[in-house]
């Protein structure tokens, strides 16, 4: 899989979606405080994963599962997802920022489902990886280009990257495809390209990508973008 992308920041006077103004964040999920916490489903779909499945898919990547403490520690600065989760010692939950009427029970913070004496009972995972900021990074740059690693060459097997693009408050952010060819199979279910706007793991999901057909342009409607890449 490789692939060269661009981005360029906009000015936009009126960018509705949460991000940092007058230095308050109002909402991220991968920053670099919460860099290798991030939300795991089985490539079968969501509510899938027993927790053994789940500490597996966690290891398999180079990390464990979430502890309570790191998963909070992530919501404090913005790590938002609607999915509940396995974490350590066979605790279920799942972060909430903003509160909803469908997700939360309309309150914020750790949703909580307590330890759960059937380990066969099936949720999504929450992993944490230390080495998780190897691969991808956090631009603030009004202009880069970024690649996949190796570029031009493919990168190795199993290779997970995160990258996150932020902008000043009131911008959006012009992401181009300059060039693009990744393993293409149904419903991209092998290497893929998956894009947040907003970082809403639900309501900020843009597409997951693959092939060797260059995506259209896209633009934010705010200040945030993340990437992500699995293999």
């Amino acid at each position: 899989m490789i692939a060269l992308l661009f981005f360029s920041a906009l000015l936009w006077d009126k960018a509705g979606a949460w991000g940092f103004k007058d230095g308050v964040l109002h909402n991220s999920i991968w920053l670099e405080r919460a860099a290798g916490v991030y939300h795991r489903e089985a490539r079968s779909g969501k509510y899938r994963l027993t927790y053994a499945e789940a500490k597996a898919v966690c290891e398999y990547e180079g990390g464990h599962l979430a502890t309570y403490q790191q998963l909070e520690a992530a919501r404090k600065i913005g790590f938002h997802v609607c999915a509940a989760g396995w974490m350590a010692k066979g605790r279920v939950g799942y972060p909430i920022v903003k509160a909803g009427a469908n997700c939360g029970f309309g309150k914020t913070g750790i949703v909580d489902y307590g330890i759960r004496l059937n380990r066969s009972e099936r949720w999504d995972a929450y992993c944490y990886n230390p080495n998780g900021k190897e691969c991808g990074g956090v631009f603030t740059d009004s202009k880069h280009v970024f690649k996949s690693p190796g570029y031009p060459k493919e990168y190795e097997n199993e290779q997970i990257c995160y990258w996150h693009i932020r902008v000043r408050y009131g911008q959006r952010i012009h992401l181009q495809f300059l060039e693009f060819d990744v393993e293409d199979d149904t419903a991209c279910l092998a290497d893929f390209l998956e894009i947040y706007d907003s970082y809403d793991d639900i309501n900020g999901f843009v597409g997951r990508f693959c092939g060797d057909e260059l995506p259209d342009d896209i633009i934010s409607t705010g200040n945030l973008f993340a990437l992500f890449v699995g293999d």
